[in-house]
């Protein structure tokens, strides 16, 4: 027979995947460069000659004050200095260990005189004060015959013994003590008496 008629067209079918994103389009060009901004205000005049006055001024308190903080700290405090140490003689009698932990208390040591211009410095310091010897930062408190500074660095070969001395004398002579001429001797580290501390510049 015949071929029948067209049929119908029938309903939309359901939505296919979603294709692969397309590559991204070129850069567009640059737009046009906006308009200037205001001027800013006008600055204020400089007063320079009255800024430097001030400063001028206060390098001359800065002054003053330095010739007075070492006022202070010989006079009143009775302190004395090298380049980097800072030595205080302290009029309070104490056995040894005592007079350490008093000086590592205040972020120093017993001094610790390594070199002529330490030792004339603290013998200068006693003399000054009336004193006729102070303990010092040395002990062979390990180890018997073997001096170390109280910091435990060993002796160099820097010394001021006294004529005899270490002579360990009854056998419990562990500490040392400057006497006012400068010179070393060993002595028993029970007995009290003045001390010197030192301190680190940088530190204080």
């Amino acid at each position: 027979g015949e071929m029948g008629d067209k049929g119908q067209k029938g309903s939309m079918g359901r939505h296919g995947k979603i294709g692969p994103i397309g590559s991204k389009g070129e850069k567009g060009d640059i737009g046009d460069i906006g308009p200037p901004g205001p001027n800013g205000d006008p600055g204020i005049p400089c007063e320079c000659s009255q800024l430097r006055k001030a400063i001028g001024e206060m390098d001359i308190q800065v002054a003053q004050l330095t010739t007075e903080l070492k006022f202070i700290k010989n006079a009143v405090a009775g302190v004395r200095e090298t380049d980097n140490k800072i030595y205080l003689l302290v009029k309070e009698e104490k056995r040894y260990k005592e007079a350490q932990l008093y000086c590592h208390g205040r972020g120093g040591t017993l001094s610790m005189p390594k070199d002529e211009t330490a030792n004339n410095l603290i013998a200068s310091y006693i003399n000054q004060a009336g004193l006729t010897r102070v303990f010092i930062g040395i002990n062979d408190l390990e180890k018997e015959g073997n001096f170390v500074y109280s910091d435990r660095s060993p002796m160099q070969t820097f010394n001021k013994w006294r004529s005899g001395e270490p002579n360990n004398a009854y056998d419990e002579e562990d500490c040392v003590e400057m006497v006012a001429s400068g010179g070393w001797n060993d002595v028993a580290c029970h007995i009290t008496m003045y001390f010197v501390c030192e301190f680190d510049k940088e530190n204080v």
